[in-house]
């Protein structure tokens, strides 16, 4: 493929992701709104998380088939599609945690699509940066999508009110967002795949995504790539709550400012990442696997802060650490998928075991707050949790890596 073709497809892919993340970014908040305006019970703001993440899980077997079989371009138009109903739901006054559910389908189906078509982009040594441009298009629109949810549901904010409510007006506004998403995204034209699956028979996709998760959970290097996103993106779900409720309870913040101090967790993830796609190469990713443990470390301090800024410099410190963590695991699994199954089911594994620990994380969460557990002793826990699980990780790599040490040693002795 000629260079400029890449290039305008790679446009095309990073414009979509930008608005369609853009809008699920400001609809989470929109939705907490509606939840707050219909003073539902704490347990369900982290449980509209759950029901987004749900559906990875139930699609998990067939989302990545099925970008693997249709252009994924078409597939990321389409699901697109599904997300504006999930808008329109909610503006029927469908119970959010339902409509937000919608949502979740039409992501757990664009995500291997949005994934998987950066190997068909791009060579291995490009992989990084390429990952790098989509990390940080989606943390730039989140950054942006929590400072517009927060803007749009806000008392007396200057935006058009085309109804009467807050948060509905709000959901209205966010729905045009993916539309002009689906617009790009009917812009990818066709690339060809190395394999497709057929999806007229879905006990040969149950089969072939068990016999993906086997593969890619026996590699040494897939399989840290796959325990690592899975803690980070699980432990990214609680977090965006949990700063929520900290913001509140130690700083003394409203909704709308809280969901604004998570900015300075994108502006570091960010930075992280235009530093991981500048310095750290492919064949270096699991070398930095000790950031991990320094994030747990860092969310141990939130209990001391009792001050704005400071609680701003932190989250910032770490959300570099996190882009400079995730960016280059994402990339080593895509090459390891790529070489052994495929894009498409690679990006699917990886979404059911991120949001199978997504779910876990929340519900553990969820229940810590119907509980009426103390905010101190869940930041606590959390950050203990995160430090022993890469620990364990760190341990594990160097085990996988010795074996093989041991096994190149034997294959010189013959």
């Amino acid at each position: 493929m000629r260079a400029w073709a890449r290039r305008r497809i790679f446009f095309s892919l990073v414009a979509a992701q930008f608005f369609s993340s853009l809008a699920d970014s400001a609809l989470l908040i929109a939705a907490i709104g509606l939840l707050l305006e219909q003073h539902a019970a704490g347990w369900m703001t982290p449980a509209l998380r759950v029901f987004f993440y749900f559906p990875y899980l139930l699609l998990a077997a067939f989302a990545g088939a099925v970008a693997d079989y249709f252009p994924k371009g078409r597939v990321m138009f389409g699901t697109n599609l599904v997300k504006l109903g999930g808008c329109g739901l909610l503006l029927a006054q469908v119970h959010p945690l339902l409509a937000y559910a919608v949502v979740g389908f039409g992501a757990a189906a664009y995500s291997p699509a949005k994934y998987g078509i950066l190997p068909e982009l791009f060579p291995p040594a490009e992989l990084v940066g390429a990952n790098a441009w989509i990390e940080v298009s989606t943390v730039v629109s989140i950054l942006l999508g929590v400072g517009l949810g927060s803007l749009l549901i806000a008392p007396g904010s200057a935006v058009p009110h085309l109804l009467a409510a807050p948060a509905a007006n709000a959901t209205l506004l966010i729905s045009v967002l993916y539309g002009i998403a689906a617009v790009f995204a009917a812009a990818i034209p066709r690339i060809a795949t190395r394999r497709a699956v057929p999806i007229a028979h879905p006990w040969i996709l149950l089969r072939e995504f068990r016999r993906a998760l086997c593969v890619l959970w026996r590699d040494p290097q897939a399989q840290i790539s796959l325990a690592v996103t899975s803690l980070f993106w699980g432990a990214s779900a609680t977090l965006q709550f949990l700063i929520l409720s900290w913001a509140a309870q130690a700083l003394g913040l409203p909704l709308a400012e809280a969901a604004l101090l998570q900015i300075a967790v994108a502006l570091g993830m960010i930075l992280g990442t235009m530093a991981a796609a500048r310095w750290i190469p492919l064949h270096r990713t699991l070398s930095f696997l000790p950031t991990g443990v320094a994030i747990g470390m860092a969310v141990l301090l939130m209990t001391l802060v009792t001050q704005v800024w400071v609680a701003a410099v932190l989250l910032l410190v770490i959300g570099v650490l996190a882009g400079l963590f995730i960016v280059p695991m994402n990339a080593l699994l895509q090459h390891r998928g790529q070489a052994l199954i495929s894009t498409g089911q690679t990006i699917a594994v990886q979404n059911f075991n991120e949001n199978l620990a997504s779910l876990a994380m929340l519900a553990v969460y969820g229940a810590l707050i119907y509980l009426d557990t103390s905010i101190t002793v869940i930041i606590i826990g959390f950050g203990v949790f995160v430090i022993l699980v890469m620990l364990l990780i760190v341990t594990r790599h160097r085990v996988n890596r010795h074996r093989v040490a041991a096994v190149s040693t034997c294959d010189l002795g013959r």
